[in-house]
């Protein structure tokens, strides 16, 4: 079956993880096929509807985007720089999924395998309550709102929490599909897909 640029596989009749499974390698695999001057051809774009989708929210979540995933650097900077608090990512004490500001300390790599998150004190995870903008990492979403992670459980469980509505995952253009996406009961819709240079409501 395709979708845009990438062939995903049938998963028809197989459980819901191993069908993750499949779904994330075949993104992945996508995913590691961009070079280096793709993925800048694309950070315009992100930035732009990120940006965009931020509107005049004074507090915005996000993400450090690493390897091939849409840009979000550029987005941080910009929007630390207009005032808007930014809200990072970050493990706090056993492992506990907590948030951080963005500020003028910068990043740091805090443990093996994670993405930078902020030098700044760690924040509990009801603080994304606070956000008025939540932006997403994702390796797909498909038009009804369901979102493929990364497996980690991390937002699908913040997004739980007493938070906006105003939710956008950050996508490719190949990654908005109309198939069927394995899910579960702990997988959280999301409203809007942010493609670079465009945001899509999902039904």
């Amino acid at each position: 079956m395709i979708a845009g640029e990438v062939a995903l596989p049938d998963i028809s009749g197989i459980d819901v993880v191993d069908a993750k499974q499949l779904m994330r390698s075949a993104l992945r695999t996508r995913r590691s096929k961009l070079t280096a001057k793709e993925v800048e051809d694309f950070k315009d774009g992100f930035t732009d509807s990120i940006l965009e989708f931020a509107g005049d929210a004074k507090t915005v979540s996000l993400y450090v985007s690493v390897n091939n995933e849409p840009v979000t650097l550029r987005a941080l900077d910009i929007l630390r720089d207009r005032g808007v608090r930014v809200l990072l990512p970050k493990l706090g004490p056993g492992l506990a999924r907590m948030w951080a500001e963005f500020g003028k300390g910068g990043l740091a790599i805090e443990a093996p395998g994670r993405p930078p998150s902020p030098i700044s004190d760690a924040l509990p995870s009801e603080t994304i309550e606070e956000a008025d903008a939540i932006i997403v990492p994702a390796l797909a979403l498909n038009h009804r709102g369901i979102r493929l992670g990364q497996g980690g459980g991390w937002y699908d469980r913040i997004l739980k929490l007493n938070v906006t509505d105003k939710v956008g995952a950050l996508i490719y253009p190949w990654e908005l599909v109309s198939v069927p996406l394995p899910h579960d009961e702990q997988d959280v819709s999301i409203p809007w897909a942010l493609l670079p240079g465009e945001i899509v409501e999902t039904s």
